[in-house]
């Protein structure tokens, strides 16, 4: 995974609620098993016609926003545990995707594939809507080290909480197993201890 520390973009905005894993990436999608590819189908129904035309109005569609941040509405993620909504965020290049509340299982599925989950209120995720519909060039700073995530039109920022683990992980660039492989030593000398 690519090293995450701090990140100013663009924003895509997806005011919608209730968002699940379905509409993420549909079922349909799910037979591959590798991750190649699912950024092509991410929010599917909601991109193509049944022809495969682009959807006017659909965000994704819409070349006025762009970026690596999608800013969600409340409980994104919700629904199946399917990793392959991850894969989808995370192939189409979006690195942090806010709201003021994620499913428990996207959320960990997200930070196992390097796409960080930032957590703010509900009142900043409304201003944030408002100003990206007024201002599409509206930006945002999300610092993983100091666990910030800021407005840059208005200056406004919040704290968002990450567990140490993941936030270490994806400090260094590291999945699971990369973590386990780097503490080889430590491992072993805790084994000899035992015996």
């Amino acid at each position: 995974m690519e090293k995450f520390q701090t990140l100013s973009s663009t924003i895509i905005p997806l005011p919608i609620e209730n968002v699940d894993t379905d509409q993420i990436i549909p079922a349909r999608f799910l037979k591959a098993t590798t991750k190649e590819g699912f950024g092509d189908n991410l929010f599917a129904d909601w991109r193509y016609d049944k022809a495969g035309q682009a959807i006017a109005g659909f965000i994704l569609n819409d070349k006025t926003y762009g970026g690596s941040i999608l800013v969600a509405g409340k409980n994104f993620g919700s629904g199946s545990s399917r990793e392959h909504a991850a894969w989808a965020i995370a192939g189409y290049g979006i690195k942090v995707v806010v709201s003021s509340f994620f499913a428990d299982i996207f959320k960990n599925n997200a930070l196992n594939n390097g796409v960080l989950p930032v957590v703010i209120s509900e009142k900043f995720l409304s201003e944030i809507f408002e100003q990206a519909q007024k201002d599409p060039k509206l930006t945002l700073t999300v610092d993983l080290k100091s666990q910030t995530i800021k407005n840059n039109l208005t200056g406004k920022e919040e704290n968002f909480e990450i567990n140490p683990y993941k936030k270490e992980c994806l400090l260094e660039g590291l999945d699971d197993i990369d973590y386990l492989l780097g503490k080889i030593q430590q491992i072993e000398a805790f084994e000899k201890l035992k015996k």
